[in-house]
């Protein structure tokens, strides 16, 4: 792909005659702006046509290559093998080396935690959120960093001194996000509840995350509702969607009387989904409409697949 200048030589006109700002690239296909700028650059991933004055455009050939380069990172490629990839139209997933960089960079995040290192955390977050979608950062850092820690932190002393210091942080650093994202955003937000009574639940600011970056408003209450008030606080927030985030059993028998009131789509997200994998009720129109997911990134799909994001 070339770098040439469209038709007039000028962003306005050149959006007429149908190219895309990288704004609006950004939200045709999750890739923030900055990770498309960081393809361009690090990589010749996306070489977008310019004007005179250095806007970036994009046609529809630059939407498919994103699209391609999205499928390959998230079957785990590291963004520096998917060249050679796009490349080489005979490449199967099983070519190649799994893994890419994600293993070095999670043993390079379980060291800076060991140490409680936060600006080391902090650095080698943002390197990889320049490249990588949240989408794939969830899938192929996040999910399996949290799952090692956890078994790191199993009898270990000071586990809990690692526990608080990386959670506190990751809640920081994703509702620094969700909290910016939140000031571009209009409409109804998405409304995420912990209903665990467990503090810094990861797994539901990773959801809150997902939802915000797919340029929806959220809005996370990081502690348990009582029946009646979760209806309530939907209805006064207008939420296009509620999710309630458990790592703990809940009371199933309360669960129809806490859900009474909400239109719209409703998700039970986490842990308890598998916990009660054989006793949900489903004999109330409120726990039949009940969308129920163990992980972030199945409900991101639902919340896709019903029209919420």
């Amino acid at each position: 792909m070339s770098n040439i200048h469209p038709a007039g030589d000028d962003a306005v006109q050149a959006m007429r005659d149908g190219w895309l700002p990288i704004r609006e690239v950004a939200r045709q296909t999750g890739v923030n702006p900055v990770t498309l700028r960081a393809w361009e650059r690090r990589y010749g991933l996306i070489v977008p046509h310019r004007t005179a004055k250095g806007h970036r455009l994009y046609g529809a050939e630059h939407i498919q290559r994103i699209q391609q380069i999205l499928t390959w990172l998230s079957r785990g490629v590291a963004v520096g093998q998917v060249m050679a990839l796009l490349d080489n139209a005979q490449a199967t997933p099983e070519q190649v080396s799994d893994g890419g960089d994600w293993q070095p960079l999670r043993a390079s995040l379980m060291q800076a935690i060991g140490d409680l290192a936060e600006r080391r955390v902090d650095d080698t977050f943002n390197q990889a959120m320049a490249l990588y979608p949240p989408i794939t950062l969830c899938e192929h850092l996040l999910l399996p960093l949290l799952a090692e820690l956890e078994q790191r932190w199993q009898g270990q002393f000071g586990a809990q001194m690692e526990r608080v210091f990386f959670l506190s942080w990751l809640r920081s650093k994703l509702g620094a996000r969700i909290y910016h994202n939140n000031r571009q955003l209009n409409g109804a937000p998405l409304l995420l509840v912990n209903q665990s009574d467990l503090p810094l639940e990861p797994h539901l600011w990773l959801c809150a995350w997902l939802a915000s970056s797919a340029d929806c408003p959220v809005e996370v209450f990081d502690w348990p509702l009582p029946t009646g008030e979760l209806a309530m606080a939907a209805e006064r927030l207008g939420a296009r969607a509620v999710l309630l985030y458990s790592a703990k059993a809940l009371n199933l028998a309360q669960l129809p009387r806490l859900l009474a009131g909400i239109d719209g789509p409703t998700l039970i997200v986490g842990p308890t989904v598998c916990i009660h994998q054989h006793d949900w009720p489903v004999h109330t129109p409120e726990t039949e409409r009940l969308h129920r997911f163990d992980n972030p990134l199945a409900a991101q799909r639902c919340l896709q697949q019903l029209g919420v994001l």
